[in-house]
C-alpha cells in the first residue's frame, strides 16, 4: 500500500504541474494576442532601409536563377518567377523610384506581396534586416520619402534613416499596376 501511495502522490503532481503548465500556455497566449504588435519587417533595397508591415509582406524567397524579361514592359518590371507554382511580377522598387537598378548579389530576395492584397507582386530586396520594433524610434519630416508608396521616415538608436514602405499603397498605385509602355 505505501508503494501504491507513492504512485498516487507522484501522479496528483503530474497532474498539478501539468496544469499549471496549461494556465500558463493559456495566459501566455491570450497575452500574444492582446499585445500591439509593432514588430515590422526590416530591408535594404540598394542603400535605403525600409520596414514593411508584416501584415502585408508575404513570403521571401533566395533569388530564383530565372526570371522570365516580359517584352514591351518599363525598365523596372524584371520580368516574371515562378513562386511555388504561382507567377509573380518581380519588380525593382528602386529603378520604379527613378533611380538606377537594385544591386543583386548573393544576400539578394524576393519579397512577395501578401496574398490579401491580390497582387502577384514580388520585389527585389538587396538584404533582408531582420524585424525591428520602431515604437521608440524618432521622425524625420525633413527626410521624408516622396512616392505615396512611402510613409515616415524614421531614425533608429544609432541614428539610421527608415523609410516606412506600404505595400498596398503601392498594389493600389496606377503606374506600379501598369508597367507596359
Amino acid at each position: 500500500m505505501n508503494g501504491d501511495t507513492a504512485v498516487d502522490e507522484l501522479r496528483s503532481e503530474r497532474k498539478e504541474r501539468m496544469r499549471d503548465f496549461q494556465e500558463r500556455l493559456t495566459e501566455r497566449l491570450r497575452e500574444a494576442t492582446i499585445a500591439p504588435r509593432t514588430a515590422q519587417l526590416g530591408l535594404q533595397i540598394g542603400e535605403q532601409r525600409w520596414l514593411v508591415d508584416l501584415a502585408e509582406a508575404g513570403e521571401i524567397v533566395p533569388m530564383p536563377a530565372m526570371i522570365t524579361p516580359v517584352p514591351l514592359t518599363r525598365d523596372w518590371l524584371v520580368g516574371l518567377a515562378n513562386l511555388r507554382g504561382t507567377l509573380f511580377a518581380v519588380a525593382d522598387l528602386q529603378r520604379f523610384a527613378g533611380d538606377s537598378a537594385t544591386p543583386i548579389a548573393k544576400e539578394a530576395r524576393l519579397l512577395a506581396f501578401s496574398a490579401s492584397l491580390n497582387v502577384n507582386a514580388a520585389l527585389i530586396v538587396t538584404r533582408m534586416l531582420g524585424l525591428h520594433d520602431p515604437q521608440g524610434w524618432t521622425e524625420d519630416a525633413s527626410r521624408q520619402h516622396w512616392a505615396a508608396w512611402a510613409g515616415r521616415c524614421l531614425l533608429d538608436g544609432e541614428g539610421r534613416d527608415w523609410h516606412e514602405l506600404s505595400l498596398s499603397r503601392l498594389a493600389a498605385d496606377e503606374q506600379f499596376l501598369s508597367a507596359s509602355r
